[in-house]
């Protein structure tokens, strides 16, 4: 693998190569879609070079240790029935993953904590499974037509954790049932990935390596250099880069409450708080070699209200905690607060499906990858196959030149 670290600045009409410059493929970048795109830019025998700002790989798909405690940027799951998942068993780069929970599951449904889904929730997932959303209207309006209000409520709650949102009943029918259906299935294909996110990171940077990418960190791009060239970037970092107002898409803003416990035996691995609308998930259940002895990790989320304050978003947060896992607050060893702004990936309106995200394709050789652009998947689905497609289209338009 070749790692530069450099000036905190790159201008890209000083680098040398030693060949026909023109054939470079550069990619911005070096979260999960940049990598992805550098792979299969290199792939297709395009020589490349990656840039990122930061010191270190990963992105939002980073780890990072605190306090003796491994934790993720946000909470993440691979899916063993989604393209990223096949991509990566096609080049032999799967991390070790383990299955989600099987026990310790709760739900919070007006105001009780419950083992066990409230049964007119499991009915309605049973009829949204066997119909066809539209993408034209909303989740809400289209599910009360099956299943009712209430329930249409309750599987919208259910949806926050692959939404982030703080209501997705408001989002396109289709976006949400596709959503609901992979991740509540009886045989779930949610996979979390051992010793963090950034041991997938790790995989896909000595893949990158080994087929001659060049990667480069803490180096910010001064100016866009000449194509091709994949922009892998936050979509508002990338409109600014490409002056391209049509890079555009709504997100969502969501709060997040990562803690390091002192352990109980009582506490729940999993928590669907559908009156909160908010996720809590203990991923020590899953992986005890995230925390040394005797401590636990959970991560959560919760998605802000419009116009409700950072503050607000965090009390609500905490009296989920409060509810399901009482005398938390006692057994704290570390925590930290994040705000997730547009950072979740995109959702759908209804009227729009991911077929009117902006295109990975921007023309005279620049395309873009990420979570918020042109591509099917759900999360980092949406970032593995836009990085497919913007590295198959660099490595073409190197190969024409």
């Amino acid at each position: 693998m070749v790692l530069v670290e450099g000036p905190e600045r790159w201008d890209p009409t000083a680098v040398g190569r030693g060949g026909d410059e023109r054939e470079l493929v550069t990619v911005i970048g070096g979260g999960l879609a940049g990598l992805v795109a550098a792979i299969t830019a290199a792939e297709c025998g395009a020589p490349v070079r990656l840039v990122e700002a930061r010191g270190g790989l990963g992105g939002r798909a980073r780890s990072s240790v605190h306090a003796g405690v491994t934790v993720n940027f946000g909470a993440h799951a691979l899916y063993a029935d989604g393209a990223l998942w096949a991509w990566l068993a096609a080049r032999g780069l799967l991390p070790p993953v383990r299955r989600s929970p099987s026990r310790g599951v709760v739900f919070v449904h007006k105001g009780a904590v419950r083992r066990l889904p409230p049964p007119a929730g499991v009915v309605a997932m049973l009829r949204i499974t066997a119909a066809q959303a539209p993408s034209t209207v909303s989740f809400a309006a289209w599910a009360q037509t099956l299943v009712g209000e209430r329930a249409a409520a309750m599987l919208g709650a259910a949806a926050v954790n692959v939404t982030f949102d703080h209501d997705p009943g408001r989002l396109a029918a289709a976006f949400v049932r596709e959503r609901l259906v992979r991740i509540l299935r009886p045989a779930s294909p949610v996979r979390y990935v051992l010793g963090g996110w950034q041991t997938l990171v790790d995989r896909l940077a000595v893949r990158a390596g080994r087929l001659g990418v060049q990667l480069a960190t803490g180096q910010r791009v001064a100016r866009l250099p000449a194509p091709p060239v994949v922009v892998a970037t936050e979509l508002d970092d990338a409109r600014r880069l490409l002056d391209d107002d049509g890079l555009r898409w709504p997100g969502t803003r969501a709060v997040l409450l990562d803690v390091a416990l002192t352990r109980r035996r009582s506490d729940p691995a999993v928590v669907f708080d559908l009156d909160r609308r908010a996720l809590l998930e203990r991923f020590t259940a899953v992986d005890a070699s995230l925390a040394p002895g005797g401590t636990e990790i959970v991560q959560s989320q919760l998605g802000l209200r419009p116009g409700e304050s950072v503050d607000a978003g965090h009390a609500r947060l905490e009296a989920a905690f409060d509810q399901a896992t009482p005398g938390w607050r006692e057994r704290v060893r570390w925590s930290r607060r994040m705000v997730a702004d547009g950072r979740s990936g995109a959702v759908d309106l209804p009227g729009t499906t991911w077929r009117d995200r902006p295109a990975v394709d921007r023309g005279g050789g620049v395309f873009v990858a990420g979570d918020m652009v042109a591509a099917p998947g759900i999360l980092a689905e949406v970032a593995c196959a836009s990085a497919v497609a913007a590295g198959r289209g660099a490595a073409g338009w190197s190969a024409r030149r």
